[in-house]
């Protein structure tokens, strides 16, 4: 999936995580802040990425501002910023052009 324009999932309250995703030409750069990081930066980190991996993003500049978010919650903000990053709107999708929910996501 390739991202197009910058977007954001989540929010700054306890327990989500603020997602942040952005056209990039150099791989995966990926920034993290969380308060968490020095017990849970490694699962933070890899969840992210096994997340971008599986939606096929290549390039892109993401920045993940955790609250102590879990891993499911990291999953869903990383999707949700990717695909309105990629460029879909509420028109094609009502006009029948389907969201790969579920089967990018495992």
């Amino acid at each position: 999936m390739q991202v197009k324009d910058t977007a954001m999932a989540g929010t700054l309250e306890s327990s989500d995580a603020q997602v942040t995703v952005e056209p990039g030409t150099n791989g995966i750069e990926l920034s993290i802040e969380s308060s968490v990081i020095n017990q849970f930066g490694r699962k933070i980190k890899a969840t992210v990425l096994e997340t971008l991996e599986r939606l096929e993003v290549t390039d892109a500049k993401v920045k993940v501002v955790d609250k102590g978010a879990l891993d499911c919650t990291l999953k869903a903000r990383v999707e949700g910023a990717v695909f309105r990053a990629s460029g879909y709107s509420e028109d094609e999708i009502t006009a029948g052009k389907k969201l790969p929910w579920g089967g990018a996501i495992r």
